[in-house]
């Protein structure tokens, strides 16, 4: 299975089990046709693949990883819902749609997302649905709650927003993308791997290490993006970072010395994985995908 196949079967695995989870149609209410609204109008499903990988990596069967995949989906899908928001981007277009404060209204917006969030913690606490002890399960909790927090992503958006137009340096720059974008990506591989039930330290001890690299490069790659990016490919206005005032690794290197850098930290995500075999393809690829995205 090609990269392309990979991602392709993941990204329908996980938006089933989302379809599930999600209620539409006439019999939902406004808050619930938001949030399928805001969660199933497209994107690369990143994340939740990611989830997938990592529990692959250890040998396990993707079945393991789908209430991790749907709950950091959740959180994302709530993040962007917020981070869209008139008093924080104010971005019009996600994903080329109207983000979710357009398609409904500003409160049914912040309501979804509340409930995003929310929703994430419940299905992570649904047992029943993870073939995982009670205390792996509290770990796994644990793990998403750091992430998405003060100590997280939460913690990152607030670094970025107040951030704005001042003068940062590079290191400071990869704190605050660490927080913001590394932080659930992160949770991400972790708690994939996690649901498998059989992770040892080393082993997440290594993944720990490939999802710090992968989630900066990622970062590296969008600021790279917004810069060079077509606005219908990559379904958001291209150039808001800089309209915005916001400091990027372009700002800072280059575009030339922005790519070096995401090359870099790609090299690293994959060399890393050394103590995996082959069942780690996955994630060694996409790496690999990261940095060569177009959208």
């Amino acid at each position: 299975m090609t990269i392309e196949q990979y991602l392709v079967d993941k990204k329908y695995r996980v938006e089933a089990k989302l379809g599930e989870i999600l209620l539409n149609g006439e019999n939902a209410s406004r808050l619930e046709r938001a949030m399928y609204y805001a969660v199933m109008n497209g994107g690369k499903r990143l994340r939740p693949i990611l989830a997938y990988a990592a529990a692959e990596a250890l040998g396990a069967e993707a079945d393991c990883a789908d209430i991790a995949a749907c709950s950091i989906e959740c959180i994302h899908a709530y993040s962007l819902i917020h981070d869209d928001l008139p008093a924080m981007d104010d971005d019009n277009l996600r994903r080329g749609k109207p983000t979710c404060h357009i398609q409904f209204d500003e409160a049914t917006a912040i309501l979804a997302g509340d409930a995003l969030q929310s929703l994430a913690f419940e299905l992570l606490c649904d047992a029943r649905q993870q073939q995982i002890t009670e205390n792996l399960q509290l770990r796994m909790l644990q793990v998403l709650t750091k992430a998405v927090g003060r100590h997280g992503m939460v913690a990152g958006q607030s670094i970025d927003f107040y951030g704005t137009g001042l003068t940062i340096t590079e290191e400071d720059l990869a704190i605050m993308h660490g927080l913001k974008t590394g932080a659930l990506i992160s949770a991400s591989i972790m708690l994939g791997a996690m649901s498998t039930g059989k992770a040892d330290i080393l082993e997440l001890d290594c993944l720990g290490e490939y999802a710090k690299a992968l989630g900066l490069a990622y970062q590296v790659k969008d600021d790279i993006l917004d810069v060079e990016g077509d606005t219908a490919v990559i379904g958001k206005q291209h150039g808001k970072d800089e309209a915005l005032g916001k400091i990027t690794y372009p700002t800072l290197l280059g575009i030339e010395g922005a790519r070096d850098k995401a090359i870099s930290l790609c090299d690293k995500a994959i060399s890393v994985l050394d103590i995996f075999g082959s069942s780690a393809d996955p994630l060694r690829e996409l790496a690999s995908y990261v940095i060569k995205r177009n959208f």
